[in-house]
């Protein structure tokens, strides 16, 4: 609840600087790197090899939707807020749990790489293994960097851990892409997992959060702590009606970006006649650096205006590039138009990545931190994660052009419920008041 007190003092106006200067920034960006690389790695570039090994296209989509793990991490993101583990008790709770996940996803990466998509069933497991384990490290890496700055600070830092993010995207996505081109794609997925041992140093080197919790005195109390009380919590304190209004915006806000992330846009540049190298060096190294850019533009946004108003612009532009690939549809293979398409759809993307991570960090707990975030970040995947998975039916049933509008219709409720919460969230949820950020 707020108070009076010093409320004729004038709020200082947030520092772009500050925010970008602070020390956590550093080690976000390592652990951004450590978050990327497997994600686009069973998520993305998995499509091209599975295309080269003969793997129809509704199947494709289907085996790339691993990273549907992403959506779902919420289940065991209790452990990481409650339970440290024994082997990895010196490096604190959240990097003891970001090291064994760092290890369980290089670990799976050589396993595919060994196995190959010729023993298929084997294969998909080590796929649904990195997927777990990059699900995993994202859970320790929110936690992390919510309790290692304050929420006005985390746009910066998330800036910063998307600058990481977006590099590991180019070495998973362009710089992949052009060695498969050269080499065979288990030296491909070989090199991808040697590239992990940066982010793990850096986690070694890292410094633990001062977050302390109590132990619980028994089973049932412990299960009361981990499951019932990060759900009880959020509706305690947004009230059912709010809290609703709220998880139902988080599920639909991402749509149209989470559907074109899978399995289907590889082989979409591929039927438009693009080659490897022409679109990792498009999509992967130069739409990368152009993300890059959004991302500190959002950062920035984030730092001096707060969440709410940023998220609100960006998610209608966001949802609204997906109808660029209508202009590619109708000028296949010309990297002009390739290029122009990537440049609009990445620098918005990129924009939409720092409020999306602040507005979500302000309504979590420090007492639940993990579990909450994790929850609440998962549903904002999980509808356009479900729509991937189905991308290539209904690419085939509807044409690309028709997969592509509906991606684009989707924001439209999304939209409307922003308009909706806007003065609702700007009160009571934005972590400095309008006044402070100069909105007036």
């Amino acid at each position: 609840m707020s108070t009076q007190t010093g409320a004729s003092a004038k709020p200082r106006k947030p520092s772009v600087w500050r925010a970008f200067a602070q020390p956590a920034a550093g080690t976000m960006l390592f652990f951004g790197f450590s978050s990327g690389l497997p994600f686009l790695l069973v998520a993305g570039t998995l499509s091209y090899w599975l295309k080269e090994s003969g793997i129809v296209l509704s199947e494709i989509t289907m085996i790339a939707s691993a990273g549907m793990a992403y959506a779902f991490k919420f289940v065991w993101a209790p452990l990481l807020d409650h339970w440290q583990l024994p082997l990895f008790r010196r490096c604190g709770r959240r990097r003891g749990w970001l090291l064994l996940a760092q290890l369980g996803v290089i670990a799976g990466l050589l396993a595919m790489a060994w196995l190959t998509p010729a023993r298929l069933e084997a294969f998909i497991f080590a796929t649904l293994a990195v997927a777990f384990f990059g699900a995993t490290q994202d859970i320790a890496v929110d936690a992390y960097r919510i309790e290692i700055a304050p929420v006005e600070a985390q746009g910066a830092l998330v800036a910063v851990y998307s600058l990481g993010y977006r590099l590991a995207l180019i070495l998973a996505g362009a710089v992949a892409l052009i060695m498969a081109d050269h080499a065979p794609w288990r030296m491909v997925y070989v090199a991808m997992a040697v590239s992990m041992a940066l982010p793990l140093a850096a986690n070694l080197l890292a410094r633990e959060p001062d977050a302390h919790r109590a132990s619980a005195a028994s089973w049932g109390a412990a299960l009361r702590a981990s499951v019932v009380d990060p759900f009880a919590d959020f509706f305690r304190r947004y009230r059912w009606q709010l809290a609703l209004l709220l998880l139902v915006f988080i599920l639909l806000f991402k749509i149209p970006e989470q559907a074109t992330v899978g399995g289907v846009m590889g082989p979409f540049y591929r039927d438009m006649g693009f080659s490897k190298t022409q679109i990792g060096a498009i999509t992967k190294i130069y739409g990368i650096w152009i993300g890059i850019a959004g991302t500190f533009v959002g950062g920035a946004a984030v730092a001096r205006w707060g969440a709410w108003r940023p998220l609100g612009a960006a998610l209608v532009l966001t949802g609204a590039c997906n109808l660029l690939y209508l202009w590619l549809l109708l000028h296949p293979g010309k990297l002009l138009v390739l290029t122009a398409v990537i440049s609009g759809e990445n620098f918005m993307l990129g924009v939409l990545g720092p409020p999306t991570v602040a507005f979500l960090s302000a309504l979590v707990s420090r007492e639940h931190t993990a579990t909450q975030y994790a929850l609440l970040s998962s549903l904002v995947n999980l509808p356009g994660k479900f729509l991937g998975f189905f991308a290539g039916e209904i690419a085939m049933a509807a044409g690309y052009g028709g997969f592509f509008v509906i991606t684009t219709l989707s924001i439209l409720p999304a939209a409307a419920l922003w308009l909706l919460l806007w003065r609702r969230v700007e009160a009571q949820i934005e972590p400095y008041p309008p006044q402070a950020r100069g909105a007036g």
